[in-house]
């Protein structure tokens, strides 16, 4: 587990708070947590007890370590590996244009060894984090507001104790928490600290670890984001924007001071409730089971200290793609198998007991691959979510008024996101203006060809006088199509006007129609249209019946007088 830089956490740069104070004003932890009092060296082997670890990082023998689980096959899992990395590298094409390609993977589940980077790709916090550079360097050397920094003391030692990268004390783990936590109330002080943001926190640190302070790139294959060696560690900021998309975007006004928005989270569920486990939502009202008895720490904690850890991960994976309506689904599916039948409800016979009954859920309906098929296929979508939204903000403010935290819009997930904040596009390159020659033009092949067919010819006319044998540059094949520096581009328009020109010799000659007139055959008017030979100057230009604009080189228009 990598460790963050020395001296930073609580006892951070302008925090005034140092580690020891930090140890004192912790208070005495209950017996099943005096694993949190053990050190680094310890966790990482070098201590007098040895303790072993599960594939999460919990210490296996707490009750927080996970049973036996179903292993992906190693060569399934090294296929999802590729096809993810193959999306984040080009992460823009496949959200716009494969989203639900997206879904699916995250309803299998994100490769562990791509879970953080993959989250703050759905999250969109690798934007955030972008468009802000430094702003989390400036919030961890800011002091904090005691009030809140003291209450986040108080609370380290809470989240995950069982964990290795929680389990000291003043550890490494405990110190990147705090820091997380006091940037926040920083950066949204009228918001400030909420516990159920300590859990939240924790988990993303863990999948997005602070490094030590160095140069180099992070992230592995198409990560672009590098730091410098007086930067503050990388995966701070990473679990610190992630931390602020969630509280903004995905769950908005949950860790408000009044909670106004899990209030009525609360009453849609209990809504949407009735439609899927009529019985469950019956006995509920009538053992008179306010949803906010029940659900809070659900909804603001995200679930991850109630189910099983290999079933967090996945509710988060969908989470992050889908939104909020994941959450709505497992709360749902939870209380229908909980409470959903007359034999399940004989022990819940009156408000105690089916408390106890939802605050012990069975192992079962929590175990990763049930929970995970039952949210996928049950129906409850945004649209019913925000229409039912609707309906209890109606009677939030018959009852209690209007809402006094205005939260900003819900965003039901990444593909919403995405299109609310699209990611800073490259500047494109000034890309050359075509040059249109003013200059002599090439004359094609197949012309060059038939010119010299026709001076090998022996009934070819004698060069007349005043012209050179190379050729005179006054003639007028050279007039219609001069020379052009091969430096310069030939332009669709000049190739487009030359063929009209074409088209007109070969009319006259002809005596076919140009335009809407009827041209007589020049030969008719005495007036041989073909080019002249080597060394002859060009005959006379005869009256035609009416002039003809004709495009010339370049676009510009020349008239042959009528």
């Amino acid at each position: 587990m990598a460790k963050s830089r020395g001296g930073d956490g609580p006892g951070s740069p302008g925090g005034h708070h140092s580690l020891a104070g930090t140890r004192e004003s912790l208070a005495e932890p209950p017996a099943d947590e005096l694993s949190s009092l053990g050190s680094d060296s310890e966790v990482n082997g070098g201590g007098p007890e040895e303790r072993r670890v599960d594939k999460f990082g919990f210490i296996v023998g707490s009750r927080s370590a996970e049973g036996p689980l179903e292993e992906v096959p190693l060569e399934v899992l090294r296929q999802r590996e590729s096809k993810w990395l193959d999306m984040l590298n080009n992460w823009d094409k496949w959200m716009a244009k494969k989203h639900k390609k997206i879904r699916l993977r995250c309803q299998k589940g994100i490769p562990p060894s791509l879970r953080g980077r993959a989250w703050q790709y759905l999250s969109g916090s690798k934007v955030k984090l972008e468009q802000n550079m430094g702003k989390f360097d400036e919030l961890d050397l800011l002091p904090g507001e005691p009030k809140w920094l003291d209450v986040i003391e108080r609370d380290l030692h809470r989240q995950f104790p069982f964990h290795e990268m929680f389990v000291s004390r003043g550890g490494h783990g405990q110190q990147d928490l705090f820091r997380v936590l006091k940037a926040y109330t920083l950066y949204r002080p009228e918001e400030g600290y909420c516990q159920a943001q300590a859990p939240i926190a924790a988990v993303l640190l863990m999948h997005m670890p602070a490094e030590v302070g160095g140069q180099g790139t992070a992230g592995g294959a198409g990560w672009d984001v590098t730091w410098g060696a007086d930067s503050l560690s990388l995966g701070l900021q990473q679990a610190f924007w992630c931390l602020v998309q969630i509280c903004e975007k995905y769950l908005p006004g949950y860790y408000s001071e009044k909670l106004e928005a899990i209030q009525l989270d609360g009453q849609i569920l209990f809504s949407l409730l009735h439609k899927v486990s009529p019985v469950a939502y019956k006995h509920l009202s009538k053992q008179k089971i306010d949803p906010i008895l029940y659900m809070t720490e659900w909804f603001m904690c995200a679930f991850s200290r109630t189910l099983p850890w290999s079933s967090v991960l996945r509710v988060w994976d969908m989470f992050f793609c889908e939104g909020v309506k994941i959450i709505f689904r497992v709360g749902l599916v939870l209380l229908k198998h909980t409470l959903g039948s007359s034999d399940k409800l004989k022990s819940c016979q009156g408000q105690y007991e089916t408390m106890e009954r939802l605050r012990a859920l069975s192992p079962k309906i929590m175990q990763e691959t049930f929970l995970v098929q039952e949210v996928i296929e049950l129906p409850v979508t945004e649209r019913q979510i925000e229409r039912e939204h609707l309906i209890q903000l109606k009677k939030w403010r018959e009852t209690h008024g209007e809402l006094q935290c205005k939260s900003p819009p819900r965003l039901h997930g990444a593909k919403a996101i995405s299109e609310a904040e699209p990611p800073p596009r490259k500047a494109l390159e000034p890309v050359p203006s075509i040059i249109v020659p003013s200059g002599p033009a090439p004359v094609p092949k197949a012309r060059k060809s038939k010119e010299k067919s026709r001076e090998k010819s022996p009934a070819s006319p004698a060069n007349g006088p005043g012209t050179e044998g190379n050729g005179a540059p006054g003639s007028a094949r050279e007039l219609l199509h001069p020379q052009v520096s091969p430096h310069h581009h030939q332009s669709k328009e000049s190739l487009t006007s030359r063929e009209s020109e074409d088209t007109y010799f070969n009319r006259r000659r002809t005596g076919t129609e140009v335009g809407s007139c009827r041209q007589e055959a020049p030969e008719a008017a005495g007036f041989d249209a073909r080019p002249p030979r080597r060394g002859q100057s060009p005959p006379p230009t005869p009256h035609l019946r009416a002039p003809l604009r004709l495009g010339g080189v370049g676009g510009e228009a020349f008239t042959l007088p009528g």
